[in-house]
């Protein structure tokens, strides 16, 4: 079974070797890695070479016509690569991931494609997979983001204040979430006022 879940402004997709080259031009050689500056600033972000990048996503590329839950998928906006959604685990033992989203091209920021992206992939997960809550993790400069997480329901749960350092400043580390039936009951009422759901 191949991924592809459809919105109004973006289509979320499998991956194919060939977005893995597109995926690292946007990472190690594009003009534009404004993406960079807010994805995670606080680690440094270590050259690597393509072999080594690929490595990462090669065994996504093979989930392609199965029917396992997928880590990563591709957003397409206007028939081009733009950026992608993930999933990580913090605790396999509890069923507990937290989720995240990069759009590397600048232009399409602020344009409501993220957030639109962000809902299809959180609602993906929740009805592939058996988890309780989706969260992210992020910093309290990173304002767009945290705003994007609070339009598609999620909560803060937590604050450690002054726990990470961007460009030389202190920053507070920022949790998320939501819970299964918050989201069940946000994407009922986004139905009933005549929302729809494509996919």
């Amino acid at each position: 079974m191949s991924i592809q879940l459809i919105g109004e402004k973006v289509t979320l997709r499998d991956i194919t070797e060939a977005d893995i080259h597109e995926m690292y031009f946007h990472c190690y050689e594009s003009d534009d890695r404004e993406h960079l500056k807010w994805n995670g600033p606080y680690r440094t972000q270590e050259w690597i070479s393509y072999k080594e990048f690929a490595r990462k996503y090669e065994p996504e590329v093979v989930l392609t016509g199965t029917d396992m839950p997928r880590n990563h998928l591709m957003i397409e906006i206007e028939g081009e690569l733009k950026g992608t959604v993930g999933r990580y685990w913090v605790s396999e033992v509890t069923n507990w991931f937290e989720i995240g989203i990069v759009i590397y091209d600048s232009n399409y920021w602020s344009g409501g494609y993220g957030t639109e992206a962000f809902r299809l992939w959180m609602g993906y997960l929740f009805n592939s997979l058996d988890t309780v809550r989706l969260g992210i993790g992020t910093w309290s400069g990173n304002e767009r983001m945290i705003r994007l997480a609070a339009r598609c329901g999620m909560i803060e749960e937590a604050r450690v204040r002054k726990a990470r350092i961007v460009r030389g400043e202190y920053f507070d580390a920022i949790k998320m979430g939501i819970l299964r039936e918050e989201w069940a009951a946000a994407e009922s009422h986004r139905i009933s006022d005549g929302g729809t759901i494509h996919g």
